[in-house]
């Protein structure tokens, strides 16, 4: 039976992997047993997907990315080149912390994008829509829609789903405020720190 997804002839695929049609996996890289890949994904050169990971579909993982157990990627999920997952908080080499009940679960939501060379430690979500400017580290949970960077990453704007626009709202942590996307028009309610598409 002819497989829907692509592997490419220098890459490991381990036993026990899901991979949906559409997926392509370029060269040198390793999936590990357990994981599921959904639909249409790309795995760029030189990536590593750690045992029992969930991908969602859509998800482009550039260059030279590890992608560690207790890692989710939800739908449609941009991870940029050398950009860094953790999965261990206080990682010793003597006293060595595997298993997953060392893990510290973090789960990147749907349609957010990881900017190249950001680190996102491990136990903080990264919220649906969300954008992690290129060297930040995320030492905290970062909200829907919002915009950090630094390190550590700090919350400094709002962005639309479309990527293309700041938001005309404030970080303020108790105004209640609306706006509309420029370019594409899509209209934003926020609460605090609650932004939702209206």
């Amino acid at each position: 039976m002819e497989k829907k997804f692509f592997v490419h002839a220098s890459s490991y695929v381990d036993d026990n992997v899901q991979i949906d049609e559409g997926t392509s996996i370029w060269h040198f890289s390793h999936v590990q047993s357990g994981t599921k890949i959904g639909k249409n994904c790309t795995l760029g050169q030189n990536v590593n997907i750690g045992n029992n990971v969930t991908i969602g579909n859509g998800v482009k993982i550039q260059n030279n990315v590890s992608v560690y157990e207790g890692v989710e990627l939800e739908d449609y999920v941009f991870c940029g080149p050398s950009m860094v997952f953790t999965n261990v908080l206080n990682p010793r080499s003597e006293f060595p912390q595997r298993g997953s009940e060392f893990y510290l679960k973090t789960v990147v939501k749907k349609s957010a994008s990881l900017g190249a060379n950001s680190t996102i430690v491990c136990g903080h979500d990264v919220g649906r829509y969300a954008f992690v400017g290129a060297g930040a580290v995320v030492t905290k949970t970062v909200p829907d829609y919002g915009m950090v960077y630094g390190n550590p990453a700090k919350l400094k704007a709002w962005i639309c789903a479309c990527g293309q626009e700041k938001l005309d709202m404030s970080i303020d942590e108790h105004s209640h405020e609306t706006a509309q996307c420029p370019k594409c028009g899509r209209k934003y309610e926020k609460n605090g720190l609650e932004v939702k598409e209206i």
